[in-house]
């Protein structure tokens, strides 16, 4: 009987790790499956060096382009993402372009027309969030958008008040607002900056001065990526512990099998 006792008494450990890691819950993590609409600057003081041309002769719009092209690849594995950009040339006027609706895997084809702008208009940006709300339907379904500005409204609108009426009629929408190097600059405009962050506030989102590319890089992809690709790894840590445990049964039969029956 000794035989068998010791084997058996580890086969139901074993049986109750099975149990346990079988029924591990994962955590929960956002979906990622609304729809996504970057809305991005391209009005004329993108056009403009970094540094305001002390030291520097990149453009602010090369700078962002650069950001995007590292975060899109990545983000556009998970959620369809469109482009809608405010204020390419001609020069001072207000225009809003829509360049490509939610589209899967997206990346190159949003990148092949941020690469296409010429910035030189004004700042049209409520005119170009209204737009992108109702390119996602977002009276219906859930959606995202994600709003990259070095300035302010310039063309007339109020961004917290469009802020406050796309919250009223949405299903469920969320704005987040990156300030792209708008720290120590003036841009004349009819708003100010902190009525852009209030766009964000009222949609549940966030906003996200960004002084410097790597900045940049880390809000888009705060704004554009999904977490639950990190979290995939998870149940390894309960297999390796279920592989650990049959190991020891392994070795406590070998020892009973090995001991003289009496």
């Amino acid at each position: 009987m000794v035989l068998f006792r010791v084997p058996l008494s580890l086969a139901a450990v074993a049986m109750a790790m099975g149990l346990a890691t079988g029924h591990a819950k994962e955590p929960d993590v956002p979906s990622c499956n609304e729809d996504a609409m970057i809305v991005f600057d391209a009005s004329g003081s993108m056009a403009g060096n970094v540094g305001q041309g002390i030291g520097t002769t990149i453009p602010r719009i090369d700078e962002a382009r650069h950001a995007l092209a590292e975060v899109l690849p990545n983000a556009t594995k998970f959620r369809r993402v469109g482009l809608i950009t405010y204020g390419p040339g001609p020069y001072q006027q207000c225009n809003v372009q829509l360049d490509l609706e939610p589209t899967e895997n997206a990346a190159g084809l949003i990148m092949r027309a941020v690469n296409a702008l010429t910035p030189a208009g004004r700042t049209p940006l409520v005119s170009a969030v209204r737009q992108a709300a109702e390119v996602l339907d977002y009276r219906n379904k859930p959606a995202l958008i994600v709003v990259l500005t070095d300035g302010e409204e310039t063309c007339g609108g109020a961004p917290c008040d469009i802020g406050k009426e796309l919250h009223a009629a949405a299903k469920q929408l969320t704005i987040h607002v990156i300030g792209y190097r708008v720290k120590d600059f003036s841009w004349t405009g009819e708003q100010s900056i902190l009525d852009v962050r209030c766009l964000a506030e009222q949609n549940g989102g966030l906003y996200l001065p960004a002084e410097t590319k790597d900045e940049l890089v880390e809000a888009l992809d705060k704004t554009l990526g999904c977490p639950m690709v990190t979290q995939r790894a998870a149940p390894r840590k309960f297999a390796s512990i279920s592989n650990s445990y049959l190991e020891v049964i392994r070795l406590a039969s070998r020892a009973a099998r090995q001991r003289p029956a009496h």
